[in-house]
């Protein structure tokens, strides 16, 4: 027993130890993101076709007249970047969400269906209802959490949900992206401007009125969804094991599945579908971080910090001005592919 005691503490040291360098990482991490953005965020409202140095910028966010500053940094520059935050910091949250209940780094909602049916859905409403504004946004959100349901039903028909609702959420998406086609090719001259600017994921026009809605969203389910962080953390070992260790299973998938559609659905009705931002939060957060713990808050900061400074780089960087849906999928289109490419490679399946 005098052999046994002193190892078993040396092994309890070092499993201590351990987890003590992961949360300070992990901290590390988070105030780093959250600098970041910040910094990001501030010269997004320095830069444009004007330049406004910082005192004026901070004159306008507190009130302050400043000639000029007012109109452009207030009115136009920072509700589009407070909707950059507020988007990213959803679809990141959304995502990871997907990839870590369904234990995929493929179960992402622009890959599984859910931002094609909200997609499909705002262009019906823009050419063959000639609806607008908010009309299009309520379509977009509903069509969402249908589309979901269905995916939902027919992947737990017969047993529990997994690589089958990914399967089924890759093929509900390529049909949706046919109706999308098909709805764009009857568009007349105006109705597939506007179609193809929201369809493509853009802040452009960006009000208040459109981020107050989503950022209330977030802060009703992202709530939701860090509470149970615990239980999706557990259904990384698989929904067996879960169980064992006394999660409900079903009941979780549910309320998750709710709440990262939800997110997902209001984030795309203020923004459109930008590509690739709940499929690259999660794996870059898990990169940076490491591979313990919930992934849910550094995941949602890697959104927000990779919507601004795409927003950025289109808008200022490239020459022209790009809409941030094609910068981020410049950046996330690569990555599927090697995605892909390796996990054939290792001979694993979605």
């Amino acid at each position: 027993m005098t052999l046994v005691s002193p190892y078993r503490d040396a092994v309890a040291d070092d499993v201590t130890r351990g987890r003590r360098h992961r949360s300070r990482r992990r901290l590390s991490v988070i105030a780093a993101l959250a600098v970041l953005i910040l910094t990001v965020f501030t010269v997004s409202l320095m830069i444009g076709n004007t330049f406004y140095p910082l005192q004026d910028v901070f004159g306008v966010m507190l009130g302050q007249d400043v000639a000029g500053a007012t109109f452009t940094v207030g009115r136009l520059r920072l509700p589009r970047a407070a909707l950059a935050i507020v988007v990213g910091l959803s679809f990141g949250l959304a995502g990871v969400t997907f990839q870590t209940m369904l234990r995929n780094p493929l179960a992402s909602p622009d890959i599984i269906g859910i931002s094609s049916g909200a997609s499909a859905a705002a262009a019906f409403a823009i050419v063959i209802l000639g609806l607008s504004g908010t009309m299009v946004s309520i379509f977009a959100i509903v069509a969402g959490l249908a589309v979901t349901l269905v995916i939902y039903l027919l992947s737990t028909s017969s047993g529990s949900a997994g690589t089958r609702l990914i399967l089924i959420g890759i093929g509900v998406a390529a049909m949706l992206e046919a109706v999308t086609q098909y709805v764009l090719s009857q568009a007349g001259q105006w109705e597939l401007q506007e179609a193809l600017r929201w369809l493509t994921g853009s802040l452009n026009g960006s009000t208040w009125e459109q981020v107050w809605p989503t950022l209330i969203a977030l802060a009703i389910l992202g709530p939701l969804l860090l509470s149970r962080s615990r239980d999706l953390d557990a259904m990384r070992l698989g929904e067996d094991a879960a169980a064992a260790l006394g999660v409900r299973v079903d009941r979780t998938r549910l309320i998750v599945v709710i709440a990262a559609v939800g997110l997902v659905a209001f984030a795309t009705a203020a923004a459109g579908p930008i590509a690739f931002v709940a499929f690259l939060s999660g794996p870059i957060a898990a990169r940076i971080v490491g591979p313990h713990g919930s992934m849910l808050i550094p995941s949602a900061l890697v959104g927000a910090l990779l919507v601004l400074v795409a927003d950025l780089v289109g808008q200022n960087f490239l020459g022209l001005r790009y809409p941030v849906g094609v910068v981020t999928g410049v950046l996330g289109a690569p990555y599927l592919v090697y995605l892909i490419v390796r996990t054939n490679r290792a001979g694993g399946s979605l």
